[in-house]
């Protein structure tokens, strides 16, 4: 699955000294599933899918980003139970863990707020006065749901609409935010590295990642959500697709898919309707909640993990046979 990502992070953390030696680890993240096994299963060949998840079930712990993903995953090895006999998805039910991502909290919580502003000025725009998407440019983020939404709301009497990242899509919206009459109160920016970005989230009024499920992908976690909420700032308007309601709980506002309208209304409810006092309040909570996919803390719960599982491993768990 996703093995090297992992065994680094655990190279890199104190932790790993911690865990027994030997002990292998295989995390499952959303491409995993969504552009791997998800095909093949589409396509019937169960043989590559039985193959892929065999390799990663033989692990000695086996963790998903989200309890969305590992929803996937016992899915996935249901239908190759059906098709060949086998008994392995009440073993992968059981196997399989959730670790969510682990996030450098400090990077967004220790934001000097006067660097954030001269941040902000250096793009033409000011802090509190652009609602923000940050994330790949593809129609399966939504950002045609919120280029329609934005254009929509009332918020272009004020703010500005910044767009920020790089993907497929990127010409398409463009010519879809000047076929609304939006002209220049929309912003695309294509170079936003890690250190501009942490600033850009906390400088916004708003941010919003309308994510919807296509074929070719499924919202299976969204960290940028997390990243948004540990920076501060405007409230989070999100869709509940995939594994999003894991990342934000109650600490944004929830739009339905490929709603244009409902994104409108939401815009106009946070940034016109919310008092400075709800507006802190909001940003308050909303990083209470973030802070536990602070990195320490999700490598402390992985650790967990790993002692506990490998302590209690038994041979009838096994499974690097059992497709």
């Amino acid at each position: 699955m996703d093995g090297e990502r992992l065994g680094g992070g655990l190279a890199r953390h104190p932790f790993r000294q911690r865990c027994r030696s030997g002990s292998t680890v295989a995390e499952a993240v959303g491409s995993d599933i969504t552009n791997v096994v998800r095909s093949r299963i589409d396509d019937g060949n169960f043989g590559a899918t039985a193959a892929v998840l065999s390799t990663y079930l033989a692990n000695d712990v086996c963790v998903a980003v989200s309890e969305f993903t590992k929803t996937l995953i016992v899915d996935a090895v249901e239908q190759i139970d059906e098709q060949h006999g086998t008994r392995v998805a009440a073993v992968s039910r059981a196997k399989v863990g959730i670790s969510y991502p682990a996030v450098d909290s400090a990077a967004y919580t220790e934001l000097d707020p006067a660097i954030t502003a001269q941040v902000v000025a250096e793009r033409g725009l000011d802090v509190d006065g652009y609602v923000l998407f940050l994330s790949r440019l593809t129609k399966a983020k939504g950002v045609d749901d919120l280029i329609d939404g934005f254009a929509a709301s009332s918020a272009p009497e004020s703010m500005r609409l910044v767009i920020a990242g790089n993907g497929p899509d990127a010409a398409s919206m463009r010519e879809q935010a000047e076929a609304v009459g939006l002209g220049d109160r929309v912003l695309f920016l294509h170079d936003v590295d890690d250190a501009e970005k942490s600033h850009l989230m906390a400088g916004r009024a708003a941010y919003v990642l309308a994510s919807k499920p296509r074929p070719e992908f499924v919202e299976t976690f969204g960290i940028a959500l997390v990243e948004k909420m540990l920076a501060g700032g405007g409230p989070v308007i999100t869709t509940a697709t995939g594994g999003i309601p894991e990342a934000v709980g109650d600490a944004a506002r929830i739009v339905p898919v490929a709603d244009p309208a409902a994104i409108a209304s939401a815009l106009d409810d946070v940034l016109v309707s919310m008092t400075a006092v709800d507006r802190r309040n909001a940003a308050a909570a909303a990083r209470r909640h973030a802070l536990q996919f602070d990195r320490e803390r999700v490598f402390d719960r992985l650790a967990e993990r790993i002692e506990c599982a490998v302590g209690a491993m038994h041979p009838g768990l096994a499974t690097a046979s059992a497709f």
